[in-house]
């Protein structure tokens, strides 16, 4: 029978709940059990892929074309378990499924309640991404005390009741801060953080306290005391240098033994071997590079959460640590050819990621512009690739118009262009090329001495493609598409080959990077920018 890990937040946001069920996952997949992933969102959105980065950050796409929320991104880089559609639920989705059977009569006139019909539906989603496992963590989104948590809570709750002892465990991650002014730890926010959710009907059965500090066995007791919860269970979830820190810190904390004997589950022991040589090499790297991320969400991270772990990834391949400084595009824009130069020149390698809409595209296209002309390794990626596309066209094909239909419709250059069928499309919503894609790669080229394989699968996000009717101009001119998708015959990859390393993908690799398995676009970036750093400066 499956078991059931829920995993709820108290007292503020952003303490880590995502990395706290990934790392647990982690742990029990190292024990030998089959685990996977139900992130619950409260919003109200279908799905994240049309709210703003600002707002949501990255939207991680799986593998079957869903638009889901960043921490199943974690969930797969930790775990290496593909995640898909059935692995987000929000709240939308739940309301919107419920309302389309009220309105096919499936309810036989009845009164359609939050309880049961909502909840109910929240809990099919539970069972069904629950199939053929050991183990389902289940990561309720939001923060306790929030109104659009409540059903999601209540279904969790429920949960305990529809199952024989043993199978739920209810996990609350909570904030245990220090106070400088008192130079105490105070433990009051996850007393009222724990009856908060007591409230509501859930008793915790393990507490994990986030903290920057190790918490004294007398505090633990304390809490223990004041919050009904074995001290055992009173678990310190301490800052870290290193994500991939965690499940090691929460392991030595004895958390996975808990869970494994409070479940009643058959599983040996884990073999951390790997994944403690993983965090060494982030700690210890025996050179440094520098890349410059220009961009249009660069004041929210999370904007570009994947994107920095490849990077990370790429960094242990190349016993390497990246440094990474997200630059607004827009910064770029008023900037003449000295400033621009003064700007970029401190980098060893410049990226440009994926984004939608035309604001700060001529940043973008001046720093692509800069790393071509001064051989600087650059990396674009979707928007990347495509702004890349657009440079090439205007500076070097002399086509001074070039754009893409996106930003200027009436351009009489479309270089890069909207699919056919998705012309006159007015919903933003599902509209794209989502998910995985195959593509072919040329012979000969940067991109197939990458990868070592002649076809590859990766996944898109994206609605406008490269103009095919400009292919046999651009390639004359130098720049070659070494990557098609086979029967739909669009570009995937294009590059410059007489450049140290100048490559865009339409597609997203950073969503297909793991900690142990670098993605090769990643690797082999960083390590054409760390060529080229060391005849910049030496290694460290």
């Amino acid at each position: 029978m499956t078991r059931f890990v829920f995993i709820t937040g108290g007292v503020l946001s952003s303490l880590g709940k995502g990395l706290a069920a990934a790392s647990i996952g982690y742990l029990l997949k190292m024990r030998g059990l089959a685990v996977t992933f139900l992130k619950l969102d409260p919003y109200i959105n279908i799905d994240p892929g049309t709210m703003s980065p600002f707002q949501h950050g990255e939207v991680f796409v799986t593998e079957d074309g869903a638009e889901s929320d960043l921490d199943l991104g974690h969930y797969e880089r930790f775990t290496d378990v593909e995640m898909g559609r059935v692995n987000n639920a929000t709240t939308g989705q739940i309301y919107h499924r419920v309302i389309t059977r009220e309105r096919m009569g499936d309810y036989l006139g009845g009164t359609v309640q939050v309880i049961p019909h909502i909840t109910d539906e929240i809990k099919n989603r539970i069972r069904t991404v629950a199939h053929g496992v050991d183990v389902a963590i289940i990561e309720v989104g939001g923060t306790v005390g929030d109104i659009e948590s409540l059903p999601f809570l209540e279904a969790a709750r429920q949960f305990r009741h529809d199952l024989p002892p043993g199978t739920v465990v209810y996990i609350h991650l909570t904030y245990v801060p220090f106070i400088a002014a008192a130079g105490e730890v105070k433990t009051k926010p996850t007393q009222h953080s724990v009856r908060a959710l007591r409230d509501v009907g859930i008793q915790a059965d393990v507490l994990l306290c986030r903290t920057d500090r190790p918490i004294p066995l007398e505090l633990k007791r304390k809490i223990s005391l004041f919050c009904d919860v074995k001290e055992e269970a009173v678990i310190t979830a301490m800052d870290v240098e290193s994500i991939y820190e965690v499940p090691l810190f929460l392991h030595q904390e004895g958390l996975d033994r808990i869970l494994v004997r409070y479940l009643h589950l058959d599983a040996g022991e884990p073999e951390l071997t790997d994944w403690k040589e993983l965090v060494r090499r982030i700690k210890e790297p025996d050179a440094a590079v520098r890349i410059g991320v220009v961009g249009k969400y660069v004041s929210l991270k999370d904007s570009y959460k994947s994107l920095h772990e490849a990077f990370v990834h790429a960094g242990v391949a190349n016993r390497a640590r990246v440094d990474l400084e997200y630059i607004d595009s827009e910064t770029l824009e008023t900037m003449d050819q000295t400033g621009l130069a003064d700007r970029l020149s401190a980098f060893d390698g410049i990226m440009v990621p994926g984004g939608f809409g035309e604001r700060g595209i001529e940043g973008k296209i001046s720093a692509i512009e800069y790393a071509r002309r001064s051989h600087v390794p650059f990396f674009g990626i979707c928007l990347g690739m495509q702004v890349a596309i657009i440079e090439f066209a205007r500076h070097v094909c002399g086509l001074q118009e070039a754009s893409s239909s996106e930003f200027s419709p009436q351009t009489p250059h479309p270089v890069v262009h909207l699919l056919t069928e998705q012309q006159g499309v007015n919903e933003k919503g599902g509209t794209m090329r989502l998910g995985s894609w195959p593509c072919q790669l040329r012979e000969g080229t940067r991109a197939r001495s990458t990868y070592s394989v002649g076809e590859i699968q990766e996944r898109h996000r994206h609605r406008y493609e490269l103009n095919n009717a400009y292919v046999a101009l651009f390639e004359k001119m130098g720049m070659i598409v070494s990557g098609r998708t086979p029967k739909r015959d669009l570009a995937e990859i294009v590059e410059i080959p007489d450049h140290p390393w100048f490559v865009g993908c339409q597609f997203h690799p950073e969503f297909r990077s793991r900690p142990r398995r670098a993605h090769p676009l990643f690797r082999d970036f960083v390590g054409a920018c760390l060529a080229a750093a060391a005849q910049r400066r030496p290694a460290l």
